[in-house]
């Protein structure tokens, strides 16, 4: 049996809070920076912390004893943190607040991190549970492959082949996000970055929580932990009974969560699409990414296609100005537009993304974000995702919401990437990993 489990025997059998705290204090710097890739906020990654541990209190006397513990709380933490956003957007629509203040401060200690780092947990994620937990013994705990074998009971040859081909799985999907790169340089950036110190008073507080089961936890707290618990139970229900439908209803408290298998990204410029507005060599197809490049004003590249509801992901990157996209366009001049300029740029030294409506010649802002610590973590480029159903507009950056608006001036239009250059400020944009449905 390894320490991990042997601590939280000690802990089921007999109480020991000091087995639990040393559990904590072992595992406590994964659980936090898994929490804080996905919700960006160190202040909302302390609660998820914590809520991990209470629930791990709680289901101490019925794990196995085959379980990857790390691997557990790695998932754990996911369906926490998942929650902590949803509860989190929720709350801030109640008060028709404009955005969200969660993006994680912290800045990238390489480019390729900056670039895998808001990527990594959903693709580990979408790995099978041996693939997930080998990854994270091997690099997240940074044990060798006989201590990974050992774990999972095989031996250390049969570990490395199987971290191997879970990397190799890895890169591909990286590379199907835009990110172009070798195993090699994966697994270093892994290493270096996938664990970070959590907070020195951290362990502590979440320890207290844990060990009386939540009982002093704050209502917030105990909200997540009631809404993941369900969520993990019908997780358990999904994965055995309907594993690849094409749509999943989640119910967790009184909300309803959809998760959709989208659709495989685009393999080049749609043959159904056409520039608007702009001369047609402004775009092209390059390196998995349709690119563009203007310094004579507007340039649109939309479907002739029209749609209603629709949702929209890119990994968008601009270097010097800004990588723009349109929806509900009716025509070069109506419609909305997510314009996202990161920091550094010659649009806007600080970075921003907003939500604009155009129409009859105007221009107006309909939501705006501007957090600066978070735009300078972000690097020149960011995946933005787009949902408009109905009169509701949701924007996500990285995968957190951080625009919502309510406009019913276009119900339906055209889809498509605008970008807007001048001979004295040029606007280079790529846009990888397009999808729409």
């Amino acid at each position: 049996m390894n320490d991990d489990l042997r601590l939280l025997r000690e802990y089921a059998r007999r109480n020991s809070e000091d087995a639990f705290a040393a559990l904590v204090s072992r595992r406590i710097d994964l659980v936090y920076s898994v929490a804080l890739r996905q919700v960006r906020d160190p202040a909302i990654a302390e609660e998820v912390t914590q809520a991990v541990f209470i629930i791990l209190a709680r289901k101490a006397g019925s794990l196995g004893d085959k379980i990857i513990l790390s691997g557990w709380l790695c998932r754990t933490a996911r369906y926490v943190a998942a929650n902590a956003l949803k509860v989190q957007y929720r709350r801030q629509s109640r008060e028709h607040e404009a955005h969200m203040q969660k993006i994680q401060n912290e800045s990238a200690a390489d480019d390729t991190w900056s670039q895998v780092g808001p990527l990594l947990d959903t693709a580990m994620e979408k790995l099978g549970k041996k693939d997930h937990d080998a990854l994270v013994l091997r690099f997240f705990e940074n044990r060798n492959f006989r201590d990974v074998g050992a774990a999972m009971g095989a031996s250390e040859d049969a570990a490395k082949m199987r971290v191997n081909r879970a990397l190799e799985k890895l890169r591909k999907m990286f590379a199907a996000n835009g990110v172009r790169s070798t195993t090699a340089i994966i697994t270093g950036t892994m290493s270096a970055n996938a664990v970070q110190a959590a907070p020195a008073t951290l362990a502590q507080s979440v320890t207290v929580a844990a060990v009386a089961k939540g009982a002093t936890a704050s209502v917030s707290t105990l909200t997540l932990i009631k809404g993941t618990l369900k969520i993990m139970a019908w997780t358990k229900v999904k994965t055995a009974a309907v594993a690849g439908a094409a749509a999943l209803i989640i119910l967790a408290g009184t909300a309803t969560v959809i998760i959709y298998n989208h659709p495989r990204p685009i393999r080049g410029i749609p043959k159904d699409w056409s520039v608007l507005r702009g001369q047609a060599d402004q775009w092209r197809w390059a390196n998995g990414q349709i690119v563009g490049h203007s310094v004579a004003g507007d340039s649109i590249l939309a479907s002739r296609t029209k749609y209603h509801d629709v949702t929209i992901s890119t990994i968008a990157r601009s270097p010097d100005r800004e990588a723009s996209i349109a929806f509900r366009m009716q025509d070069a001049d109506n419609g909305y537009v997510v314009v996202f300029a990161p920091g550094g740029t010659s649009r806007d030294d600080a970075g921003h993304i907003a939500l604009i409506k155009r129409w009859e010649g105007q221009e107006q802002t309909l939501a705006s974000y501007d957090h600066a610590t978070a735009f300078s973590a972000l690097g020149q480029s960011a995946k933005i995702t787009i949902v408009a159903k109905g009169p509701l507009i949701q924007v996500r950056l990285n995968d957190v919401t951080v625009l919502h608006a309510k406009d019913g001036t276009f119900s339906s239009g055209f889809i498509g990437l605008r970008m807007y250059g001048e001979p004295l400020s040029p606007c280079d944009s790529a846009f990888s990993n397009l999808t729409f449905y």
